[in-house]
């Protein structure tokens, strides 16, 4: 007799089978590379091993918080990349601000640089022609990681492949880095797309990167290494395709080509020009942060649902948070902390460290099942002394918190531990990151880099920008400051409808914490 689960397999095999077009070998062999040694000689790699010799082995970083510069400094770096870019993203959008990447990329590809770009497979589908074009150019390489069985499958095809290998699929490769010549890294929270750099009319998001330097950079590059040659990562040419690969190469030129000219001569990318601070580019004036740091990141495994402690990154973030003395600051935009850390972050508060929480609002939130999630711990961490912050939408024509982009929604993750460590990454604290997506970020012992990420924090955290949320007497009360300029206590979830609320309140009761 067979299982409902059985029935499910036969039909999704049934919509594979009528959707398939392009379909992955998986036997398909992919050459092994590595990252090149830093080029001697080139202006960036002088520059950045002159500072690391006057700094005694530690790293260097610059935190980006604006979101032009965050653009900005990665076109600027691979225009000036001599040697090789390596890129690691888990989105990687066919829009005005990817195209503008790609546009470089290519440049640099004619430069003679090599690049390679890794790009998670579960929204890769819409960027195909893009990715197609670059992979067609000799001096780049592009691979898709634990991608679906076809390519660019439609939704019958996604709805039967998730039936037949949904345990898999469901475990995604969320890592972001950006690495030149092997001398300069940017690592954080950013994708590449207009969401994640203020542009068009899409949510923009506040998020929070790093600009790297020193023993920290050939770190991140053995951790691109790891995921690139790692067996859940396919090239492109590993899916049957009769492409013509110049055909591609010549499309995607003359798309860019229009991209750029639109591009240039849109008021972004002037106020891009004119917002880039002298320190933005790795190679002029400006302030480093140091200190030494480790790169940390899952090991490729864990999509394959091999949960080996060693393998993973929470464990060192738990215990670093789990040696706080004084004070913690946690910056989650999906915030979901399971029973676990709601234990760890109460217990801290307990035994007198400061522990404070900058999450997403209802009515800020992109995701409002992960916010379902969240509110189900929400109580217990108040009752147990921990001081949480609600990030919410912009009042009238105020700033955004810091400098950052004039989004709706928080997409940023940092720790920071007794204003001495500091995490910046791609791992959120909640259930998703810990036990199915791949994570990765940076921690450093940097007193200046953990003090201007707290400045980040405490500036997202004032009223204007943020509800304060506490309970008395059993009752929840959000706190922010109003747009008349009083300060404003509501009792419920503020600035969303009834309906938003009866929402995330029928949501709550689904046990889907491990999803979120």
């Amino acid at each position: 007799m067979r299982t409902p689960w059985r029935y499910g397999k036969l039909l999704g095999f049934t919509l594979l089978a009528c959707c398939a077009c392009s379909t992955l070998r998986t036997s398909y062999v992919k050459p092994y590379s590595a990252a090149f040694a830093a080029p001697a000689g080139a202006p960036t790699t002088e520059y950045a091993q002159a500072k690391v010799n006057d700094h005694d082995g530690r790293s260097g970083f610059r935190l980006l918080v604006d979101n032009n510069d965050a653009l900005m400094s990665r076109v600027v770096l691979a225009d000036k990349a001599t040697r090789s870019i390596d890129l690691q993203y888990y989105i990687y959008d066919d829009d005005a601000t990817g195209r503008l990447v790609s546009q470089r990329l290519l440049a640099a590809a004619d430069r003679g640089v090599r690049v390679r770009l890794l790009v998670d497979d579960l929204d890769a589908g819409d960027a195909e022609q893009t990715l197609d074009g670059l992979d067609a150019h000799p001096n780049i390489e592009v691979r898709l990681f634990n991608p679906f069985h076809t390519r660019n499958p439609s939704l019958l095809s996604r709805i039967g492949q998730f039936l037949i290998d949904g345990p898999r699929l469901n475990r995604r490769m969320h890592n972001k880095s950006f690495v030149v010549d092997n001398s300069v890294a940017i690592l954080g929270g950013r994708n590449i797309g207009d969401a994640y750099f203020k542009e068009g009319d899409t949510q923009h998001f506040r998020d929070l990167d790093v600009i790297a330097i020193g023993p920290v950079v050939e770190q991140t590059s053995h951790a691109f290494d790891t995921y690139w040659n790692a067996t859940p990562a396919y090239p492109v040419k590993a899916f049957d395709s009769s492409k013509d690969g110049g055909e591609a190469l010549a499309k995607l030129r003359q798309k860019l080509a229009g991209t750029a000219r639109a591009t240039s001569d849109s008021a972004y990318a002037s106020s891009l020009g004119a917002a880039l601070p002298g320190g933005a580019a790795v190679d002029k004036p400006g302030q480093w942060m140091w200190g030494r740091a480790s790169i940390v990141a899952d090991q490729p495994q864990k999509v394959e649902g091999k949960d080996d402690p060693a393998l993973l990154l929470d464990p060192k973030l738990d215990s670093m948070i789990g040696g706080a003395q004084h004070d913690v600051m946690l910056i989650s935009a999906y915030f979901v902390p399971g029973d676990e850390d709601t234990k760890l972050f109460t217990a801290l508060a307990r035994r007198g460290v400061h522990v404070k929480v900058l999450t997403n609002s209802l009515a800020a939130t992109d995701e409002p099942m992960v916010h379902a999630g969240y509110a189900r711990y929400r109580r217990d961490l108040l009752k147990g002394g921990v001081d949480v912050y609600e990030l919410r939408p912009l009042v009238g024509n105020q700033p955004a918190a810091h400098g950052a982009s004039s989004g709706v929604s928080l997409h940023a993750k940092a720790v920071v531990v007794d204003r001495k460590r500091v995490f910046i990454g791609s791992m959120n604290i909640d259930e998703r990151s810990k036990l199915l997506n791949t994570e990765m970020g940076v921690i450093a012992d940097s007193p200046d880099l953990a003090a201007a990420t707290a400045e980040y924090f405490n500036s997202a955290t004032k009223p204007i920008n943020a509800y304060h949320v506490t309970i008395d007497d059993g009752t929840m009360h959000w706190t922010a400051l109003g747009d008349d300029g009083k300060m404003k206590i509501e009792a419920h979830e503020p600035d969303v409808p009834l309906a938003r609320r009866l929402e995330v309140y029928t949501l709550r009761v689904l046990p889907i914490d491990g999803l979120l």
